[in-house]
């Protein structure tokens, strides 16, 4: 019995479900463009906003988790978004080397003018699908996050 995968030729870019993933995000992040760009940020500072306006206070470590940006990438973002007054930090009580981050009101109003991009970026990917559908999809999601996460969040 042969256990090797299939290729990804014999498989096809359009059933690689990695491959639709990150075409579908590339399109997003496309579609909220303009509207980024005009307040002066960059997709990671986007995603920190964004996180951070859900899990306001969370530690830089887990904030490179949620937004999904590379450490580095990100303390550049939180330097642009420090030097704009859109967060601040806070050192941690309990460990002087970690700083947790904080949204300013510059921060959460920057963050409210772009929520209804986002919504909207959001809802036209699911364009003539069912509730029922979208549903199913983000619980598979959530599933696939848990298969393959390194953090309990």
């Amino acid at each position: 019995m042969n256990d090797d995968p299939v290729s990804l030729g014999a498989l096809g870019l359009d059933t690689f479900a990695p491959y639709l993933m990150n075409r579908i995000m590339g399109r997003y992040n496309s579609a909220l463009r303009d509207e980024v760009a005009a307040l002066g940020l960059t997709t990671p500072k986007l995603r920190a906003l964004a996180v951070l306006s859900v899990h306001n206070g969370i530690l830089i470590r887990e904030l490179a988790v949620y937004a999904v940006v590379q450490q580095s990438t990100l303390s550049r973002a939180l330097n642009g978004l420090e030097n704009d007054g859109l967060i601040r930090r806070q050192s941690d009580e309990t460990d002087g080397r970690a700083f947790h981050v904080f949204l300013t009101d510059a921060g959460h109003a920057a963050h409210t003018r772009l929520w209804p991009h986002m919504a909207r970026a959001s809802e036209a990917m699911f364009k003539d699908i069912s509730r029922d559908e979208r549903t199913a999809l983000v619980g598979t999601l959530q599933k696939m996050l848990r298969n393959i996460r390194k953090h309990d969040f």
